[in-house]
């Protein structure tokens, strides 16, 4: 009876499954390459701006390239600190009210609008993430710039249309992380919350969005990041003057948009600058990736 089983079954005396042995080694090896070759190719990407931007650094000097305002590469001069103050104006206007917004909107999705609501939202919300980053500041470009030239003054192409614009793309990053943050949270603590008498608002403010509170912050950094890398709605809306803002209804510069404008024509030390640029762009990002992962270790 026992010799029979072992012919039925695939598997061995040892309970080991003897016929799935080569194809699970060959999709594991699949997999260890798809890992090595992902890491090598950020280890590529890296050393190359490093190599083609640090040596334009240690000219100029790590100081003047960082805070100096002057940015004329004709005659040599490379200081990103206008663009550096216009991609943090920028930024942080699209997080000083896309992340409330987008709080509210994942609270109310996981802990408040019916089922078949919240899921016909989500699906909107994540619909936004597709729409490509040019639509955005088509749209930025032909109805807010004209409304803020005129009811606001200014030339219209400023840090506050740039906000606008950032802040709706960066609502599907944090609506979706957020709610599953709250989602993943036990309702072990919502029953209990509310069994002890609590109202729900108080058990979604002192419960549930504490308990995520690791999820949430990851939302909102990787929200800050997808806000600091883009470029096209960027370039479309600010008006790219490499100068130091004085209002949010000036014109600006970003360091995404610095590359993209001049890297088409730049040569020389000017290119060398402009990968200094994305240099700065990348240890900022990883900065950012850093504080998430410290964050969401304290939080475990």
């Amino acid at each position: 009876m026992g010799r029979a089983f072992e012919t039925i079954l695939p598997w061995g005396k040892n309970g080991a499954r003897d016929t799935g042995a080569p194809a699970e080694a060959f999709v594991e090896r699949i997999l260890w390459l798809s890992a090595a070759v992902s890491v090598l190719s950020i280890v590529l990407i890296i050393g190359f701006v490093c190599f083609k931007g640090l040596p334009l650094i240690g000219k100029v000097g790590l100081a003047d390239f960082l805070f100096s305002t002057k940015w004329d590469p004709t005659h040599g001069q490379f200081g990103i600190g206008a663009m550096i103050v216009g991609s943090v104006a920028v930024t942080a206007g699209a997080l000083l009210w896309g992340v409330p917004l987008g709080l509210a909107l994942s609270i109310f999705l996981a802990e408040i609008a019916p089922r078949r609501i919240a899921g016909f939202m989500g699906e909107v919300v994540n619909l936004l993430a597709g729409i490509p980053s040019v639509v955005y500041g088509f749209i930025g470009l032909v109805v807010l710039v004209p409304f803020i030239r005129e009811h606001l003054g200014g030339w219209g192409f400023s840090i506050l249309a740039g906000a606008l614009v950032l802040g709706i793309m960066i609502l599907p990053t944090i609506v979706g992380i957020a709610r599953d943050a709250i989602l993943a949270v036990p309702r072990e603590y919502k029953e209990s919350s509310l069994a002890l008498g609590a109202t729900h608002w108080q058990t979604i403010t002192r419960i549930i969005l504490p308990a995520a509170r690791s999820g949430i912050v990851a939302a909102i950094v990787l929200g800050m990041g997808r806000a600091v890398g883009e470029t096209m709605a960027v370039v479309m809306v600010t008006g790219n003057v490499t100068r130091v803002p004085g209002s949010i209804l000036d014109p600006v510069r970003t360091m995404t948009s610095n590359v993209v404008l001049e890297m088409g024509y730049a040569h020389g030390d000017h290119q060398l600058a402009l990968f200094a640029t994305a240099a700065v762009l990348f240890v900022f990002i990883l900065a950012l990736n850093l504080i998430m992962t410290l964050n969401m270790k304290a939080g475990k």
